[in-house]
């Protein structure tokens, strides 16, 4: 088996999926689905829930941002503890930890009146959304350990397609709690929302009790190691030449993340009463599912990376067209069009890393990736949100702003944000564009292709780890 630079750990740190894995993931997958469901429908909530209440674009944009900052700084920690631990009690221990957050949110909803909670000068707004943050942030623990187990479970030839997959039923939830959501607080309000939430996470911990994912103990060599493991995690990402690089490639999708953010919620509901923009958001993302079952079918062709920069390139030009005008209907297709791409990007480099990083180390560089991706968003949410209400939206709103872009913009109450995404659109597209031409991508690009199966299709387990199973 030939291999270049340092992949021969990949082939030495492998396991091959056990018998039977494809529908054990299948479980895992489904149960993911509705923890992911719930953390994503009492997360819509909040933000929906807090504009209505305030019509604060900033306040809506440091949400977004803080759920993506803390995103970032716990993922390395979370990487470690997937790589340290077994898989199933990974994901138990998420769903507890959420199940308990959500449940802390929902007293402190019972204690205090509403009025309390959304003053954004005092303390109880920020611990309350704090709190139902951590439950959000708390989860993509779970997500983390679900990519190590498409490793563990499914053959590296099915790689891209189970990472489809995994795009399809995050496409699923997130159409789910798109339409529900804004229909629970318009209809509800946030208590009923809280204890919907609640429920649902109980159920999913309950369903996840009994579940069994095959996993060798991982191993321990007795050595006491820090709980953000970051010397091992850049030491797993330098051993793939290249695969930093493709971390940064994928942070370009993040960038425009964070606008998106921060403004299109309030670009949707300037647009559409609460009730009506969920279910546009439920509509819209059924390009999730098309998107991620489209890669299920054909995978990723030959060179995932390259087929992830042309799509975001295209993901930047429909950030810059999809608001070119106050169209409801030109806005709804664009947000289709992106949510139709964002599964084979995220796939393409999970595949990636699947393949060319051991299965031991697969959750600190799952976790890196995610730190490093996830701290863009923020960057850009609390950058661009004060910016955009304090300065672009009056401008836009001024005579002056109608004279400069009234022709390219057009005149509405939300040119401002529009504004915002066509440039942010531009940027992403011209630095995409401008990966093609760096020898990063080529290297990484060469590694992926020179690399051969991580494990054969043929191979069987060792003794000692079919005894480590049966424990």
């Amino acid at each position: 088996m030939s291999h270049t630079n340092d992949a021969p750990a990949a082939s030495e740190s492998q396991t091959e999926p056990t018998p039977g894995g494809a529908r054990t993931f299948a479980q895992v997958l489904v149960n993911t689905a509705v923890a992911n469901v719930t953390t994503s429908f009492l997360w819509f909530a909040l933000t929906f829930w807090v504009y209505l209440e305030t019509r604060s674009v900033l306040a809506t944009g440091i949400i977004g941002g803080a759920y993506m900052l803390l995103v970032a700084v716990f993922s390395m920690a979370f990487g470690t503890i997937v790589d340290r631990h077994r898989k199933h009690l990974v994901m138990v221990f998420a769903g507890a930890a959420t199940l308990i957050a959500f449940s802390i949110g929902g007293g402190l909803y019972l204690l205090f009146p509403e009025s309390t909670l959304l003053d954004l000068g005092g303390p109880w707004f920020w611990l309350f959304s704090g709190i139902i943050l951590f439950g959000a942030v708390i989860e993509n623990m779970r997500n983390i350990a679900l990519s190590t187990v498409v490793t563990l479970l499914i053959p590296v030839e099915r790689h891209a397609n189970a990472n489809g997959l995994v795009g399809t039923v995050q496409g699923l939830a997130f159409m789910v709690t798109s339409v529900f959501s804004g229909l629970a607080i318009g209809l509800l309000g946030m208590g009923w929302t809280l204890l919907i939430a609640i429920s649902l996470s109980a159920a999913a911990l309950l369903h996840l009790l009994f579940l069994r994912i095959p996993e060798a103990k991982p191993q321990q060599d007795g050595e006491r190691r820090p709980l953000v493991d970051l010397r091992g995690s850049i030491t797993a990402v330098r051993a793939a030449t290249g695969l930093f690089a493709l971390i940064i490639f994928s942070t370009f999708n993040n960038l425009i993340g964070g606008v998106y953010m921060a403004l299109m919620d309030p670009y949707g509901l300037e647009l559409f009463p609460v009730e009506l923009w969920g279910i546009v958001l439920g509509v819209t993302s059924t390009g999730f599912i098309i998107g991620g079952l489209l890669i299920a079918k054909f995978g990723l062709g030959r060179n995932p990376i390259r087929t992830m920069l042309l799509l975001v390139i295209l993901m930047g030009v429909l950030g810059a067209l999809f608001t070119i005008r106050e169209w409801w209907w030109l806005y709804a297709a664009g947000i289709w069009l992106y949510m139709t791409l964002i599964p084979a990007v995220e796939a393409a480099e999970q595949t990636v890393i699947q393949k060319v990083v051991p299965f031991r180390e697969q959750g600190r560089v799952f976790g890196f990736a995610a730190a490093f991706e996830s701290a863009a968003a923020p960057v850009t949410a609390f950058l661009i949100a004060p910016i955009a209400e304090f300065i672009i939206i009056p401008f836009m709103n001024s005579d002056a702003g109608r004279s400069d872009f009234g022709a390219l913009l057009g005149e509405g109450q939300a040119r401002g944000i529009a504004l915002v995404f066509l440039i942010s659109g531009i940027v992403m597209a011209l630095a995409a564009t401008a990966a093609f031409f760096t020898k990063s991508y080529h290297r990484i690009s060469e590694q992926y292709l020179d690399q051969a199966e991580s494990v054969p299709a043929d191979a069987e387990p060792d003794a000692t780890t079919e005894a480590q199973l049966r424990r």
